[in-house]
């Protein structure tokens, strides 16, 4: 899917469906956070959410205190509506609208959220593209936590194809920038009571 095609189809899924209308809605992030835990950040870490839209990660972020938090999404009606639920809070936070393989940052992340954005990605030059943008971003000691639908998950989400990964082929796919610390598997269950099965890799850069 080219670009332009991507963010128009995104555009519209937001501005048509509701938050408990999509299928990745979560209340609360809660393996996202573990797994965020687990990376001991101090809480002035400068954290990036790829393709957080209007996920409610930020807000856990915010009210667990720390202090240098971006979200980037294609969509600007997901992020406008992130803002609106913030509303003040919202200020405390760096908005960044653009697709993540046009994605040309500006200053150093010390951790990378990405919760099935990844995934998205399914012909080489796109997968190589972003690799090297997350390569080129991330502070030398930085941690990079990369979710995606696994072997036994969905092979679409909204309508488009996704690419599956095992823990194994995750990993590979991220050597040798990054090396693995820890994987989980977990089941998302959707506002539809379907299940997608993810696998959750934290990574330590190279």
């Amino acid at each position: 899917m080219e670009t332009t095609e991507r963010k128009q189809h995104w555009e519209n899924i937001y501005q048509h469906k509701t938050l408990q209308e999509v299928s990745w809605y979560q209340p609360t992030p809660e393996t996202s956070l573990s797994f965020i835990a687990k990376a001991t950040l101090p809480l002035d870490a400068s954290i990036i959410d790829i393709g957080g839209g209007d996920s409610f990660l930020v807000d856990e972020l915010i009210a667990k205190g720390y202090q240098n938090i971006t979200v980037l999404d294609i969509s600007a009606g997901a992020i406008e509506r992130a803002k609106k639920r913030l509303g003040e809070k919202a200020t405390l936070v760096k908005w960044i609208v653009s697709d993540i393989v046009q994605f040309e940052p500006t200053e150093k992340y010390d951790f990378w959220h990405d919760r099935a954005a990844f995934h998205f990605l399914t012909t080489g030059a796109e997968i190589q593209q972003y690799i090297e943008i997350a390569q080129k971003a991330i502070q030398p000691t930085g941690k990079m936590l990369i979710a995606t639908f696994s072997e036994q998950g969905p092979q679409k989400c909204s309508g488009i194809v996704i690419q599956q990964y095992s823990e194994a082929q995750l990993e590979a796919r991220w050597q040798p920038f990054f090396q693995k610390i820890d994987c989980a598997r977990t089941d998302h269950h959707t506002p539809f009571n379907t299940v997608q099965n993810f696998v959750f890799c934290l990574f330590q850069k190279s």
